[in-house]
């Protein structure tokens, strides 16, 4: 029902231009909206209209939406009749509106799917070539790694707390997150950070490879598409050891 409301909100554009084109035969001491009103009405619906899309994972770019079925759609929900909460009200429609939930679950889902197997396909091939590198080394859990430096010898435990400065980035290059003096306790973020920082003591950096099995794997994380592998550049600033209670 709530996108029954989305696609009502929209179809205000039409029904605004419908009133102002009208006459009436009598006068009235009002006014309607003028075409500079309209037209920024019509663009806010549109933001409207891209913000539904995205945030609900329908789209990135208009190339995979159909604009001229989505015109189709909102006249037709202007020419509808009854009340839009009676059971039989979708039937008039060319897709009854009680599958739109099945319909966009579906569509989301055959996305997810497309993008999770492309990622994997993306991954294999940047892992199996980066491993050949030889500033590159791979752990058996398929981390892959490049000290530039080690820092202290005492080296980071899963329970100890530390402090560091990271940048994080896609196989695109693009860059999701970065942090300066960031706080956290080692085991407490994904595994691939966990094994790496393993590998460092206090003042050390590395680059992490890590691949999706060992991040979000096949779910993603909010920017972070399934099967994604992850690029973190890592430095190490501190490092809080982890005293356990009775030798307090």
């Amino acid at each position: 029902m709530k996108a029954l409301k989305f696609f009502a909100a929209a179809a205000l554009v039409a029904t605004l231009a419908l009133s102002c084109n009208s006459q009436p035969d009598v006068k009235v001491d009002a006014e309607l909206p003028t075409a500079a009103e309209i037209d920024t009405v019509s663009y806010l619906i549109g933001v409207n209209f891209g913000s539904f899309l995205k945030g609900n994972n329908f789209a990135e770019d208009l190339k995979e939406i159909n604009m001229a079925e989505v015109k189709k759609g909102m006249e037709d929900f202007l020419k509808a009749e009854g009340n839009p909460y009676d059971p039989t009200f979708g039937e008039q429609f060319k897709v009854n509106l009680d599958r739109m939930g099945e319909l966009l679950n579906g569509f989301i889902s055959k996305k997810q799917t497309y993008k999770a197997a492309l990622n994997l396909a993306k991954e294999e091939a940047f892992l199996a070539k980066n491993a050949l590198k030889e500033n590159v080394d791979t752990t058996a859990s398929g981390l892959q790694y490049t000290i530039v430096a080690e820092g202290a010898e005492y080296k980071i435990q899963p329970q100890d707390t530390v402090w560091v400065n990271y940048k994080g980035t896609l196989l695109d290059g693009t860059v999701f997150d970065e942090n300066d003096s960031t706080q956290f306790v080692a085991n407490r973020v994904i595994k691939g950070w966990t094994e790496g920082l393993g590998l460092l003591g206090e003042g050390g950096k590395a680059t992490l490879y890590i691949p999706a099995d060992l991040a979000y794997g096949s779910r993603g994380n909010r920017n972070i598409e399934p099967n994604s592998t992850l690029i973190f550049d890592v430095e190490v600033l501190k490092v809080g050891k982890f005293v356990p209670q009775e030798e307090k």
